[in-house]
Formats: C-alpha cells, structure tokens, sequence
C-alpha cells in the first residue's frame, strides 16, 4: 500500500492544547479576513494538498482551488454580507486530531434591527504547524437559502436592499 503525506498526517497524534491552539488561530484567521476581506488569509490555513468539503459547492482539492472558491464566494452575496464567523461550540477529537464545531453565519442588519443567520457544522483535521489538511462543512443549503431571502425581504422593506442582493435574489426564484 502506498502510503501518502496525507495518510501520515491523519495518523500522527496532537496533543489537546496543540489543538486547542490551533483552532484559536484558525478563529483569529477567520476574523481578521472577514474584518479585512483578505480571504486569502483563509486559503493560507490549509495545506498545499487540502481538501475542502463543501455540500453546496463541491470539493476543492488543493490550497489554490480553496483560495479560488472562498475569494469568490465571501465577495459576493450573501457571503459578503455575513458579519462574522463565531464558534457556537467546538469539542476536540485528539485521536483523529479533528475539531468539529459548530459555525454561526449571521448578516449584517438589513436596516429593521433584526438577526438573520444560519449556522453549519464544520469538521477540521488537523496537520500540524497551524495548518489544515481538510474541512467540510455539513449543513443545510435550503436552511441557507430561506434565511438569504428573508433578509433580502427586510432590506428591501427597509429600503435597504442592495442591487448585488436583489440581482441574486431575482436569481434564486425570490423576486
């Protein structure tokens, strides 16, 4: 059997304050790209052979595909109106070296003082040095969708509604 960087990776064992930090950098990472916009700060958490597994998005294989995506996704709406990234909980699997959490996606005020978020569950496997060799995020993509419409419904109500919102809202069926 050939065994790959990858395989050696998931078998090596991190210790839960290793873990721990690693995941308190990844949050800081995610706060600093969302406050700057830089996403590629984001991409650069991920080794080179990452893989990043997303249900409504496919898989990207490669730091330079996640880099791609996340660009993309987070600089244009609805990913461009979330607020913030926080972890509503985490819990550590030292064996696998995982951090599986919980990730709340609130948006920004759509002018009526409501909330509107959606959150997923994500799964991080560890690979040493603060990087990651894969994440997946599980969740449901009609849940996302739903919440996106409502807010573009109470931006709009508000007089709020930008026109990248209301072009993908006209997109998706909601207009």
């Amino acid at each position: 059997m050939h065994v790959t960087e990858a395989d050696q990776t998931d078998n090596r064992t991190w210790t839960r304050a290793e873990l721990e930090s690693a995941f308190e950098g990844y949050q800081r990472t995610v706060e600093k790209a969302t406050a700057t916009g830089d996403w590629n700060l984001f991409a650069d958490m991920f080794t080179e052979d990452a893989t990043y597994i997303e249900h409504a998005y496919g898989n990207f294989n490669g730091r330079e595909e996640i880099r791609e995506w996340v660009i993309r996704t987070m600089t244009s709406f609805p990913g461009s109106h979330m607020t913030e990234f926080p972890a509503a909980w985490h819990t550590i699997d030292e064996e696998r070296g995982w951090v599986i959490c919980e990730i709340r996606n609130p948006m920004r005020d759509p002018g009526d003082g409501t909330l509107h978020e959606a959150s997923n569950l994500t799964i991080l496997h560890y690979a040493g040095d603060g990087l990651w060799s894969c994440e997946e995020d599980v969740y449901n993509p009609m849940k996302f969708l739903k919440m996106a419409k409502k807010w573009c419904r109470a931006a709009e109500s508000s007089g709020g509604l930008p026109d990248e919102a209301r072009q993908w809202l006209s997109a998706v069926g909601g207009a």
